[in-house]
């Protein structure tokens, strides 16, 4: 299944009857709807919308229907009716101009320091032909659906390009695991040797001839602490299997985005335990190379639904 992101957008237009689907075409110079869905990362769904007055109605349906296909994100709905313009407005008669001529006349004898009318005046007193709204709520839950597949579609397009990041990040990481795999005995021999050479030059400048077996025995128990100490195959398996268990959650696609924050929160810790427990510059840098791609990979992941 896909893996979806939290950051998206589409818009659609359309008339107030059914889409070209039904076969109705939009009548020239009618009102139409417009429908517009952007979203950004959310910890849970949050709803906006920014409706013309006559849409409000629909609000509640075209909320049923983000709910039913969005499960996070903060998303925003802009509802508006395409199609206004002045095509509506009355031209006065000459009727119209005589009435209003005869009533200025009469005014400015009572007024005559009273501003004669100008033409946009003489036009505001004719109203718009009122445009027709009815069906316009109607088609806009109708269009809600094509909306919401082309929102739906440009996250899937998104979450495709974190998902395909995010698999790159794990490689990586298991590349910087297999590097500090090694390096562990490595140290703890190299200790051995530092304690066994120390201990045999303690025991040199000591009087009689030095118990080569006790030097033995205990360079190895201090080597064995010192292993102990440093040793961090239990943070590198568990890291592993973290990584394991992001590849099969990107695989499966669907709603994973706080799995998926749970699981960098336990990378982030396996990281740093084994920054902790470094005893050579290498290691440490293995360290600060891990906490560099698990962040990236956090800010990624907090787009995912």
């Amino acid at each position: 299944m896909p893996v979806y992101s939290m950051t998206g957008y589409a818009t659609v237009h359309g008339g107030p009857s059914k889409s070209e689907a039904g076969g109705t075409a939009q009548a020239a110079g009618s009102p139409g709807v417009a429908l517009e869905i952007r979203s950004v990362n959310s910890r849970f769904l949050d709803l906006s919308f920014k409706l013309s007055d006559e849409l409000r109605s629909a609000e509640p349906a075209l909320r049923d229907k983000i709910m039913s296909r969005i499960k996070r994100g903060k998303v925003e709905l802009r509802g508006w009716i395409e199609g206004r313009s002045d095509a509506g407005l009355q031209a006065p008669t000459s009727a119209d101009l005589q009435r209003l001529l005869a009533l200025q006349d009469s005014i400015r004898a009572w007024l005559p320091d009273a501003a004669p009318l100008t033409v946009a005046e003489v036009l505001q007193t004719k109203t718009r032909q009122p445009m027709s709204t009815a069906g316009l709520s109607d088609a806009l839950v109708e269009r809600m659906d094509a909306a919401l597949d082309a929102f739906i579609a440009s996250r899937e397009r998104e979450g495709a390009r974190l998902a395909s990041s995010l698999i790159e990040r794990v490689i990586q990481l298991r590349a910087l695991a297999q590097q500090a795999q090694p390096l562990v005995p490595q140290l703890v021999e190299q200790q051995r040797q530092r304690f066994l050479e120390r201990w045999n030059d303690a025991l040199g400048s000591a009087d009689g001839a030095p118990p080569a077996d006790m030097a033995r025995d205990r360079a190895l128990t201090e080597a064995t602490a010192f292993a102990i100490r440093i040793d961090v195959a239990e943070e590198l398996t568990r890291l592993a299997s973290h990584l394991d268990e992001i590849e099969r959650l990107l695989q499966h696609g669907k709603d994973l985005g706080k799995r998926l924050d749970f699981l960098i929160q336990e990378l982030h810790r396996e990281a740093n335990t084994l920054g902790s427990k470094s005893s050579s510059l290498e290691l440490t840098r293995i360290s600060v190379d891990m906490k560099v791609l698990i962040e990236q990979m956090r800010e990624q992941v907090q787009n995912i639904e």
